[in-house]
């Protein structure tokens, strides 16, 4: 079964990364008029890419949880 936190984090880790490349590249110029000196690129990037890290930990998580679960397949437990 597919968790939907999985494309969600694949999602958010590719145009997080976008952005965050961006940031790194572009001009700091660009950024003292429009936002007040903060590279808003970079920071929301690197939000993005923890949101993504947070979301495919906790699919990573319940797919173990899953397959520790009795009866589930591949379990080395016995049902009950």
């Amino acid at each position: 079964m597919l968790d939907i936190r999985i494309p969600i984090g694949l999602m958010f880790a590719a145009i997080g990364t976008i952005l965050m490349v961006y940031g790194l590249l572009s001009d700091p110029k660009l950024y003292e008029l429009h936002s007040l000196g903060v590279n808003i690129n970079l920071w929301w990037g690197a939000v993005m890419v923890a949101f993504a890290g947070l979301m495919l930990g906790l699919a990573w998580r319940a797919s173990r949880v899953a397959a520790g679960s009795p009866g589930s397949p591949g379990s080395d437990r016995s049902a009950p």
